[in-house]
């Protein structure tokens, strides 16, 4: 199928009807008839049924959808790099993205501490889940990126900036006023009260399902949470204990809860992440030292 064949067979699967689908890819009715004929001619099958005024798939045309879908995404990725690439980028911007657990605490603090010495540059952020942030750079639509889980990827730079423990933020009269003093909370200790468990496709959801199953022990979850600082949130309203890293926990309200330290340590680290066909810029080097920083005040 040539690429013309594609975009009228892609047009007529969404729309259902050879009108509907001339509109959507601005062609003439004629126009689609003829490439679907000729399509249909070279694949040596027919692709479409007509029943009442509307086309209905065949069996082979609805095999061939699901690669045309992937084909597509691809092509609106290309479009993506190329208008990135033909914007460019100020010399006077930078385009952080950040997950959404260091953007309540860490990026504010390393705003505040780039302002200082960059006053005149402006900054972009957005705040992603992991996967999309590493999208993002890869079509370089950024210049640089913080998460918490390694990344692999060929068109990526990484660097570690920090580790961070994973911490119990546990809501207030939960624990007796002795544990609270210790400062630790035990996996042990930790399976007799409600837990805010993390979705289990987040890396530190991940991290502590595995110290729970290499432990022996299980844990009392009340419910399901993609986002740390929701856990954070549940936990101020008493709902359960909530496991988070240690820039979430430093939101936390020590009029509503105690924060303890997990036992035994499960470290989480904070990586830098920029697309390799960009320079490292020195605007993105100093927005780094600037994170590491703030990393190191909430330590």
């Amino acid at each position: 199928m040539r690429l013309r064949h594609i975009e009228v067979f892609n047009a007529v699967m969404l729309t259902g009807s050879v009108s509907a689908a001339a509109r959507m890819i601005n062609v003439t009715q004629p126009a689609v008839s003829r490439t679907l004929q000729h399509a249909e001619l070279q694949l040596g099958f027919q692709l479409f049924q007509r029943e009442g005024g509307r086309l209905r798939p065949t069996v082979e045309a609805q095999a061939l959808y699901p690669h045309i879908e992937r084909l597509f995404n691809q092509l609106e990725d290309v479009q993506r790099l190329s208008a990135s690439l033909k914007a460019g980028r100020g010399k006077g911007e930078l385009r952080v993205l950040t997950v959404l657990a260091l953007s309540y605490e860490i990026f504010p603090r390393a705003m505040r501490l780039f302002r200082e010495k960059h006053p005149a540059v402006v900054v972009h952020h957005e705040a992603l889940h992991s996967p999309q942030i590493v999208s993002s750079l890869v079509l370089q639509e950024a210049d640089v990126g913080y998460v918490f889980s390694a990344v692999s990827h060929p068109a990526l730079a990484q660097e570690q900036l920090a580790q961070r423990r994973v911490v119990c933020v546990v809501p207030k009269g939960l624990l007796p006023a002795r544990q609270v003093k210790a400062g630790t909370i035990t996996l042990a200790q930790l399976s007799k009260l409600p837990v805010i468990a993390l979705d289990g496709q987040d890396p530190l959801g991940v991290l502590l399902a595995h110290a729970v199953r290499d432990s022996g022990t299980g844990l009392q979850e009340v419910m399901t949470v993609q986002t740390y600082h929701v856990a954070l949130a549940l936990a101020h309203h008493g709902v359960g204990v909530a496991l988070v890293e240690g820039c979430t926990a430093a939101s936390a309200d020590p009029e509503r809860v105690d924060v303890l330290m997990l036992e035994p340590e499960l470290p989480t680290t904070v990586h830098m992440l920029r697309p390799m066909a960009r320079p490292n810029s020195l605007t993105s080097r100093a927005f780094t030292r600037c994170m590491q920083q703030a990393l190191l005040q909430v330590g």
